[in-house]
C-alpha cells in the first residue's frame, strides 16, 4: 500500500475523504491511460526496429500473446501529440464592433469541437476555454492546444515569433501571409488574392511555453478556414505527423480548399515539410 493511499484512508472527514478519493481516482485513471499508451509505443517501436513479437516477449519476460495484445489494444501512441492525460483546447473570442458585443466565430467553434473529439478518441480528458478579446491567456500550462492567430493575442504573437522557419508577415498590399524562410516562398490566402478563390493556409506547430518548462500546440489560419484545414489534417493523418515529429518542437503549413458556402474543407495538403526546430536551429 502506498503512502498516498494510507494518507487518504486515514482521513476522518467524510466529505474531504470523498473529495480526495474522487481526485485520486481521476489522477490514477490518467496515469493508467498514459502507462498503457507508453507500453504500446515501446512494443511498436521495438517491432519497427525489426524484432519479432516472440523476441520482444522473451526479452521482456512476457508471453507472445500478451505482446501481440499490447500492440493492438489500448490508447494509440500518437495521442501524445496532443498531450498527456488531459488537454485544454482554447479558441478565441472576437469583438463584433457593429453590435458592440463579444462573439465566437462558427469556424472556431467547429475547430475546437473537432479537436476535443479527436483528443477524446485517444483517451485524453478534455476541457475547453476561450482566449478573451484582450488576447490574454496563461500559456504556461500542460496539454494546451491554442487555436488563435498572432493578430488576436500579443502572447501568441510572441510565441509564433519563436519559429525559426515559418513567419507571419503582412504583404505590401495589406493581407497577412505566411513566409517559409527556408525556401523564400510566400503563402497567401485565396480570399486575399485576385481573383478570390475558396482557399486558405493554416499553421500548426509545437512551440515553447513562455516559462520554458514545456510546450504548447498552436494552430491558426490566415482566415478561419485555415484552422479547419489543420484540424482536418490532424484528424485524418495524425499517425504520420506523429511518426515524423513525435514530441519535438516543429511547424508546418497546410493548404485547404474549402466549400465557399459552408467553409468545410474539401481537400487538405501539406505545403511545407514538417520542420523539426531542433534540426533547423542546428543546421
Amino acid at each position: 500500500m502506498s503512502d498516498e493511499l494510507r494518507r487518504i484512508m486515514a482521513i476522518d472527514d467524510p466529505y474531504l475523504l470523498l473529495r480526495e478519493v474522487t481526485t485520486r481516482l481521476a489522477d490514477a485513471q490518467q496515469e493508467v491511460t498514459e502507462l498503457a499508451r507508453l507500453r504500446r509505443r515501446v512494443v511498436q517501436d521495438l517491432h519497427a526496429q525489426g524484432l519479432s513479437y516472440a523476441q520482444i516477449a522473451t526479452k521482456a519476460g512476457l508471453s507472445r500473446g500478451r505482446i501481440h495484445q499490447i500492440r493492438h489494444t489500448g490508447p494509440a501512441p500518437e495521442g501524445a501529440f496532443l498531450g498527456r492525460g488531459s488537454v485544454i483546447v482554447a479558441t478565441p473570442l472576437r469583438r463584433d464592433d457593429e453590435r458592440g458585443r463579444t462573439v465566437v466565430a462558427v469556424d472556431d467553434v467547429s475547430s475546437g469541437k473537432r479537436l476535443e473529439d479527436l483528443a477524446r478518441s485517444y483517451g485524453l480528458d478534455v476541457t475547453s476555454e476561450h482566449v478573451p478579446v484582450t488576447g490574454e491567456i496563461d500559456l504556461n500550462r500542460d496539454g494546451l492546444v491554442v487555436v488563435c492567430g498572432p493578430r488576436m493575442s500579443q502572447q501568441m504573437w510572441d510565441t509564433y515569433a519563436q519559429d525559426p522557419v515559418l513567419h507571419w508577415e503582412r504583404a505590401e498590399d495589406g493581407p497577412w501571409t505566411l513566409v517559409d524562410r527556408q525556401t523564400g516562398s510566400v503563402h497567401r490566402s485565396g480570399q486575399d488574392s485576385d481573383p478570390a478563390r475558396p482557399y486558405d493556409v493554416g499553421y500548426v506547430g509545437r512551440l515553447s511555453r513562455p516559462d520554458g518548462k514545456g510546450s504548447l500546440l498552436a494552430i491558426a489560419g490566415i482566415h478561419t478556414q485555415g484552422s479547419l484545414g489543420v484540424v482536418q489534417l490532424l484528424a485524418s493523418d495524425l499517425n504520420t505527423v506523429w511518426g515524423q515529429v513525435g514530441e519535438h518542437r516543429f511547424s508546418t503549413l497546410v493548404g485547404v480548399e474549402y466549400d465557399p458556402e459552408t467553409s468545410e474543407p474539401r481537400s487538405v495538403e501539406l505545403l511545407t515539410p514538417l520542420y523539426r526546430h531542433d534540426e533547423e536551429t542546428s543546421a
